[in-house]
């Protein structure tokens, strides 16, 4: 998917740097330091740089923007309540052909459809509550001086000369693919290609990275995941790369080059920059000295090599360290079939939001599927998840726990008289243990265990309250009633802490409903001595997760 079709017709060195000067003295001494382990890829201590791809502007956001945005917005959010210091980055790509193309067909200028397409992207983070510190335009000046500065590195130490090249292009996915790995005559994406006659291009000696990129990836098999996607990787680098075309002539709507402004970059020097212009490079202070490296890349599969291969090859040719750890995920199809305009399926994650709620679509987005597996979106199975853990386990379990707390323990916290049973602490230990647990999955990335966690916790909850039958003790033994429900109020208070890099606005209605201080939410106040305060008042229940109801097809659907 990333080779590219040379024309050897002539080799003509760009600058004046050496082009035999391959190998680097500070690249042994950088890229060492980063671990030799599966696990050395974050020490949990140190500031934590998370970023989505940057988007491309050519089209309105889709459900696989939003399955991106809400996988890092967990991340980051349990992060920053674990206590680190994060940095969580998203933006637009809002350069190349297909933007030029496309403004031209909309009789705009590129600059203003861009204006006008980036701002959806804003937004959608915005509705979907995603929590990102900066988001990052590769129009925006101080970019194009990172580019510009990073492209001089490469040049300075002797990776980039001038050629010729010729080859099937495809506008859509802004990429080269050889003969070998077009399917049918099109792109291994279903993308149409077209045949580039010749043109005047520099390119980047990839092909001398690919021992070193080798070497790093032994060295730190914890930069790429899934394990499946390492191997991909590896798989490809071993099977030999070829230099990359890094700037275009062909069409004007780009970065231009300082050196020799006929050309502009392509596509991925200026795009994959941006992880490190939104940190201020060239600057070397401030963010940049405290983020980066970055602690992780999430990405979709399908620009997995770009970011594998290309970024570290960049960083490495001039002088930068690279990133710690690199998690390409899967993609989306609708019940059971591949999602395309031509079949009209494609899943606007507005009218998500709009049908079943912010929340509801991110717990379904990130509880349905493997992260890193693809996943099929179905209406009914977002309906029965969000019924059955949200509305049923969860929001059950607070309404009714609440709603006799409120009735017959004056409106307030239980005050506890008899000591805790076997089975009382057996339930808080789960709780106490779920921080742990938790943290260990989101560590690896392994967003749906730790769904899986939260969802296990309410169920055990749910099993021990029909097993101690409150509303029994009540007229039996109404100290007993009110430890019964203390315990539970305390078991939620773990679950409203820890589901709010999940569900951030249901928890902290939890939470809210449990009269937990809005200052002791963080997860160092999971501690004992932030327990629910006896006597506390707390507000008359509400519903936090209303039931959806199934469409009439649906129902009919089920029964058949």
């Amino acid at each position: 998917m990333i080779l590219l079709a040379l024309s050897a017709t002539r080799t003509v060195s760009a600058f004046t740097a050496p082009s035999h000067r391959l190998l680097l003295p500070k690249w042994t001494r950088l890229y060492s330091s980063l671990g030799t382990t599966a696990t050395s890829f974050d020490d949990g201590k140190r500031p934590f740089q998370i970023t989505t791809p940057i988007y491309y502007v050519n089209d309105k956001p889709h459900i696989g923007h939003a399955y991106t945005s809400i996988a890092c917005d967990v991340i980051a959010r349990f992060m920053r309540l674990s206590g680190r210091e994060v940095f969580f980055l998203s933006g637009t790509d809002e350069h190349g052909q297909k933007v030029e193309q496309t403004a031209k067909s909309k009789g705009m200028e590129p600059q203003e459809f861009v204006d006008s397409v980036s701002v959806n992207f804003r937004d959608l983070l915005e509705l979907l509550n995603i929590s990102n510190d900066s988001f990052i335009r590769t129009t925006e000046d101080h970019h194009k001086r990172a580019v510009l500065e990073l492209f001089d590195k490469m040049v300075e130490n002797g990776y980039i000369y001038l050629d010729n090249y010729e080859g099937w292009y495809s506008v859509r996915d802004e990429c080269f693919y050889t003969e070998s790995e077009l399917v049918d005559g099109k792109a291994p994406t279903g993308a149409e290609v077209e045949w580039v006659a010749k043109e005047e291009s520099y390119f980047f000696k990839l092909s001398a990275f690919q021992e070193k990129l080798l070497e790093f990836y032994e060295q730190n098999p914890g930069f790429i995941a899934p394990e499946s996607r390492r191997n991909e990787v590896v798989s490809f680098v071993k099977r030999g790369l070829k230099d990359l075309s890094v700037s275009r002539t062909s069409f004007k709507w780009g970065i231009p080059m300082k050196q020799d402004p006929n050309h502009i970059f392509y596509v991925w020097v200026d795009a994959l920059t941006n992880y490190i212009s939104a940190l201020g490079y060239p600057e070397t202070g401030g963010k940049y000295e405290t983020f980066w490296p970055a602690a992780l890349h999430v990405v979709g599969k399908d620009i997995l090599r770009f970011h594998a291969i290309y970024w570290p090859a960049f960083l490495m040719a001039a002088d930068l360290p690279l990133p710690k750890r690199l998690f390409a995920h899967g993609w989306w199809t609708k019940d059971g079939q591949k999602i395309s305009k031509s079949l009209g399926n494609v899943i606007d994650p507005v009218d998500l939001v709009n049908k079943y709620g912010v929340d509801q679509t991110r717990f379904f987005l990130m509880a349905e599927v493997s992260f890193g597996n693809d996943g099929d979106f179905s209406d009914k199975a977002m309906i029965t998840k969000v019924n059955t853990n949200l509305a049923n386990e969860l929001g059950n379990l607070c309404q009714r726990t609440l709603s006799m707390v409120f009735k017959n323990c004056d409106k307030a916290v239980p005050t506890t008289v008899d000591p805790f049973t076997e089975a009382d602490n057996a339930v808080l230990a789960s709780a106490r243990e779920l921080r742990g647990k938790a943290a260990a999955e989101i560590a690896v990335q392994a967003i749906h265990k730790y769904v899986e966690l939260m969802v296990r916790m309410v169920w055990e909850t749910n099993k021990y309250i029909d097993e101690m039958e409150p509303w029994s003790l009540k007229k039996t033994d109404p100290d007993r009633m009110a430890t019964v429900l203390y315990v539970i109020m305390e078991v939620l208070r773990h679950v409203g802490i820890l589901y709010q890099p999940l569900i951030p606005e249901a928890a902290n209605k939890i939470l809210d409903a449990l009269s937990v201080p809005k200052e002791e939410r963080t997860f160092s106040h999971l501690d004992d001595a932030y327990r629910i305060k006896e006597g506390s008042a707390i507000p008359k229940p509400e519903g936090i997760f209303p039931r959806i109801e199934m469409p009439a097809e649906e129902l009919v659907n089920q029964q058949s």
